[in-house]
C-alpha cells in the first residue's frame, strides 16, 4: 500500500491541519514508459494553496479535489523502471503528490540529478531546486539590482525570502526585509545578512517605518504577499523602480486587498512584472551552477527547517503558511 495525504475538505481562510489526512492506498502500476520513485523529500511550497480553493485551476495546474493526494514537489529514488531515461537508482526531483510511493513518465516538472559530492540532497528542493532559483530569476532576470540600489523583500524570513535578500546584498544593495515577528527580524539581520527588517510585531506602521529607514525610496521591490504590504511599497518607490511579483501569500488565505497606488507606476516610470521560473527552464543549468558555486565559496547560506515523516506534512505545511518556520520548509520521509 501507498500512504499519502490527502485533501479531506477544501480549506476556507487560514488552512488548518485538519483540511488534510493520511490516507492508504493501492500503488499504480507501472506500465511501459512509466517508473516508480520511493519518495524521500517532500518540498511545502505557500503557491500550493492556492490550487487548495474549492474552484481552483487555472492555465497553469487543476485545482486538487477532495480526497486526492495533495500536490507538491518531491525528490525520490527511482525503485522500479519501464522507462529508459529513468534507469533503477536514479534520482528525480518532480511534481508529483505528498506521497511515499509516485508512479512517473517524466513529465510534471521531472528532472533527473546528479547530486554533487558532499552536497545534502535536500539542498536541491531548497537553495539548489526551485525555491532557489525562483529567487535568482526574480531578483537577476526581472529586477535587475544594481550596486547601490535600496531592495525591500516582503515575507524575508521564508524559502524564496532568504535566498533573494541574500542576492540582492551580493550585488551590493542595501537590503531591507519585512516579516513578522521581531524574533524572526532578529534572525533575519544575524544570520541571513539583511541590513534591516521591519516586523509587524513591534513596528506594525509599515507606511511610516520604510520612510524612516529608505527616505529615498525604494528602487526593487520583491514581493512574495501582494495585497496592502504590495500597495504599501508602491507609494513609495524611486524613479525607474522595478516590482518583482513572485508570489501573493496574502490573497492565499483571505480576500484579494485592494490596491490604490498603481498610479505611481506612471509617476514614477516604474516596471511591474510577474513571473513563473518554470518559464526559464533553459536556464536551470546555469542557475544551478551559479547557486552551487555560491554555496561552495560561502558567500550564500542556505536556511532550512525540517520535519520528520509524511504525517507531519499538514502541520509542517501550516507552521509554514502562518509563519511559524524559518527558510525552506521540508519533509524527510522514513
Amino acid at each position: 500500500m501507498n500512504r499519502a495525504i490527502v485533501l479531506s475538505r477544501h480549506p476556507k481562510g487560514k488552512v488548518l491541519e485538519s483540511d488534510f489526512k493520511l490516507d492508504e492506498r493501492p500503488i499504480d502500476s507501472c506500465d511501459q514508459g512509466y517508473f516508480r520513485t520511493k519518495n524521500l523529500w517532500i518540498s511545502l511550497d505557500a503557491g500550493f494553496r492556492h490550487w487548495m480553493a474549492e474552484g481552483a485551476g487555472d492555465n497553469y495546474l487543476p485545482g486538487m479535489q477532495i480526497g486526492d493526494p495533495v500536490q507538491g514537489v518531491v525528490i525520490g529514488e527511482v525503485v522500479e523502471s519501464n522507462n529508459i531515461e529513468y534507469p533503477v537508482g536514479s534520482i528525480v526531483n518532480a511534481r508529483t503528490a505528498w506521497e511515499e510511493i509516485s508512479v512517473l513518465n517524466g513529465t510534471d516538472l521531472c528532472t533527473k540529478l546528479s547530486p554533487s559530492e558532499g552536497v545534502p540532497l535536500h539542498l536541491y528542493l531548497s537553495t539548489l531546486g526551485l525555491t532557489g532559483m525562483t529567487a535568482w530569476v526574480g531578483m537577476h532576470r526581472v529586477g535587475h539590482p544594481k550596486s547601490g540600489e535600496t531592495v525591500v523583500v516582503s515575507a524575508a524570513g521564508g524559502a524564496v525570502g532568504t535566498v533573494a535578500g541574500q542576492l540582492a546584498k551580493a550585488a551590493g544593495c542595501k537590503v531591507i526585509g519585512l516579516t513578522s515577528t521581531r524574533d524572526k527580524a532578529d534572525w533575519l539581520e544575524t544570520e541571513v545578512g539583511y541590513d534591516i527588517v521591519i516586523d509587524r510585531e513591534t513596528r506594525p506602521n509599515l507606511d511610516m517605518t520604510l520612510r524612516e529607514v529608505a527616505p529615498e525610496g525604494i528602487d526593487l521591490f520583491f514581493d512574495n504577499v501582494g495585497g496592502n504590504v504590495l500597495d504599501t511599497a508602491m507609494g513609495q518607490l524611486r524613479e525607474g523602480a522595478r516590482l518583482v511579483l513572485s508570489g501573493a501569500i496574502s490573497e492565499y488565505e483571505g480576500p484579494v486587498e485592494a490596491i490604490s497606488n498603481s498610479y505611481e507606476l506612471v509617476t514614477k516610470r516604474a516596471r511591474m512584472e510577474g513571473f513563473m521560473v518554470t518559464d526559464y527552464v533553459q536556464d536551470f543549468p546555469m542557475i544551478l551552477d551559479d547557486l552551487g558555486n555560491r554555496l561552495a565559496e560561502g558567500t550564500l547560506r542556505s536556511f532550512e527547517q525540517t520535519y520528520e515523516g509524511l504525517s507531519e506534512t499538514p502541520r509542517a505545511f501550516c507552521d509554514m503558511m502562518h509563519g511559524a518556520s524559518r527558510g525552506k520548509c521540508l519533509v524527510k520521509l522514513d
